[in-house]
């Protein structure tokens, strides 16, 4: 990567990095509905958001100036490479779509897991 660098100064602007994480669902309220009245007297409490116990994995593709696509997995969902070939050809259109200077000359960055890695991909 360096050489390519040093040859183009520009290349990290082309360069987008793919990652799965494990978030956890958030229920969020708005404080009207969060509201507890126990007497008059009382003052009206906000609710603190707790996290659910479900966990959702996200993939998120992000370049040097902001986050270009994500996509949840459904739950129940393996990513392996037939999943992994459509959240790329998401990206794909994505990538023509809000980074019209790199439609067609961009890099992707991402680890070896085995569905990054098949001969599919």
């Amino acid at each position: 990567m360096l050489g390519r660098l040093e040859i183009k100064s520009n290349f990290l602007d082309k360069v987008i990095t793919g990652d799965e994480s494990w978030v956890f669902n958030y229920d969020p309220e708005t404080k009207w509905q969060s509201e507890e009245w126990h007497t008059e007297s009382s003052h009206s409490k906000k609710a603190c958001l707790s996290r659910s116990r479900v966990k959702t994995m996200i993939i998120v593709f992000f370049d040097i100036r902001d986050i270009v696509h994500k996509e949840f997995v459904p739950p129940g969902q393996t990513v392996n490479h037939a999943f992994y070939k459509d959240v790329l050809e998401q990206l794909r259109k994505r990538v023509q779509r809000v980074r019209r200077d790199i439609p067609d000359d961009w890099v992707l960055h991402h680890n070896n897991t085995p569905a990054h890695t098949a001969l599919s991909i």
